[in-house]
């Protein structure tokens, strides 16, 4: 991302929008704001494979792994305004497992563009599959979204939630609602 053109591009929009850029509260406001997309939407300049960085190591049996309550956040292509919220991540190892890390790592990877939240736990789950080849892999997603909290039906309390399972956790419903009964979420 060009810093610098986009740092133009929002002074032009802070006139579009009526105010003064040359106002002391808006002289850095320009360089700011492209500062902010650069760290926001820094997943277009990423490698997955750095991101991962070789943490895939060999398992000795096929339990389920969890992890719980990762931290999103991520902007919404439609309106460009945040959503954030939580991501939990389950997968049933056969012959690999990831890195802990590189879990949140992967959420953020793909978190961090223009996104719509069924894409994004959808693309963590393929990921995760790909990378582990996983007996099955489920994620679960809950976050709210400020282009429905500010504007539109300005609902500040829902929550939407979505969810991709893959392999085992797909075709076996034991499977599905053990991972949701340990994520803490009912069936």
């Amino acid at each position: 991302m060009n810093e610098e053109r986009v740092s133009q591009l929002i002074r032009e929009l802070l006139t579009e929008l009526g105010e003064d850029p040359d106002r002391e509260g808006l002289l850095k406001t320009p360089e700011r704001v492209a500062r902010a997309y650069s760290f926001l939407l820094q997943g277009y300049s990423q490698d997955i494979n750095e991101t991962i960085n070789d943490a895939v190591f060999q398992a000795e049996s096929n339990n389920m792994i969890i992890s719980r309550d990762i931290e999103v956040y991520s902007l919404c292509e439609h309106h460009m305004l945040p959503f954030f919220g939580v991501c939990h991540i389950g997968y049933i190892a056969e012959k690999k497992v990831l890195g802990l890390s590189k879990l949140a790592r992967i959420v953020d990877y793909y978190a961090r563009r223009l996104q719509i939240q069924e894409r994004l736990t959808a693309q963590i789950a393929r990921k995760i599959m790909d990378v582990t080849q996983a007996e099955g892999v489920g994620v679960v997603m809950e976050c709210r979204h400020l282009c429905s909290m500010m504007r539109g039906v300005e609902k500040q309390r829902s929550v939407m939630t979505t969810s991709s399972v893959l392999g085992s956790f797909h075709d076996d419903a034991i499977t599905r609602q053990e991972f949701l009964h340990l994520i803490g979420r009912s069936v």
